[in-house]
C-alpha cells in the first residue's frame, strides 16, 4: 500500500518544525543537523523523488552535517564560556582561615569572598591558620587541599 504523497510532505514538514522547536528550546546544538536532513528530504519530496530516496537523503544529510559542521560549531560557538566557581578554584592557592583537621571535622578558608569548608587531602595532615594551601579538588561543598609548596 502506497502512502499518499501529500501525507509524506506533511510528515517531513512536521518533522522539520518539531526538530527546529527542539533546537530553539534546548539553546544548544542538538537537533539542527537532523532538521537539515528533514529539509533536504522535504525538498526531494516536493520534486517528486521516491520516498526511499528521501529517507536515504535525510539520514545522509544529517550524518554529513553532523560530521562536518559540529566540530566547527563546538570550536567557535560559546568559546568565551567563563569558568564556574568550581572550575576556577581548583588549582588556586588559598590561605587557611581556620585550622584544617579532618579528624575533628574543622577547617575553613575564604576564596573569592566566599567561605568554604576545607579538608586536607591527607587524613592525618593538619593545616594551621595562615598556612598556604593549594586546592586539588572539590567534594560537594568542601575544598580538598594540600599544603602549598613552592615548585
Amino acid at each position: 500500500m502506497l502512502i499518499k504523497e501529500s501525507y509524506i510532505t506533511i510528515a517531513w514538514l512536521v518533522l522539520l518544525i518539531i526538530l527546529l522547536i527542539i533546537e530553539i528550546i534546548t539553546i544548544g546544538l542538538t537537533s539542527i543537523w537532523a532538521a537539515g536532513g528533514a529539509l533536504a528530504a522535504l525538498i526531494l519530496n516536493i520534486l517528486g523523488v521516491p520516498f526511499l530516496w528521501q529517507v536515504v537523503v535525510f539520514f545522509a544529510v544529517t550524518f554529513i552535517l553532523l560530521c562536518f559542521t559540529r566540530p566547527f560549531a563546538v570550536r567557535f560557538i560559546n568559546n568565551q564560556r567563563e569558568k564556574t566557581n568550581y572550575e576556577g578554584i581548583i588549582g588556586k592557592t588559598i590561605r587557611i582561615a581556620e585550622t584544617v583537621d579532618n579528624i575533628s571535622q574543622s577547617g575553613m578558608a575564604v576564596v573569592n569572598g566566599q567561605e568554604w569548608t576545607v579538608r586536607a587531602e591527607k587524613e592525618e595532615e593538619v593545616l594551621k591558620p595562615g598556612t598556604l594551601a593549594k586546592v586539588v579538588n572539590i567534594s560537594g561543598v568542601k575544598l580538598i587541599v594540600r599544603k602549598y609548596e613552592e615548585e
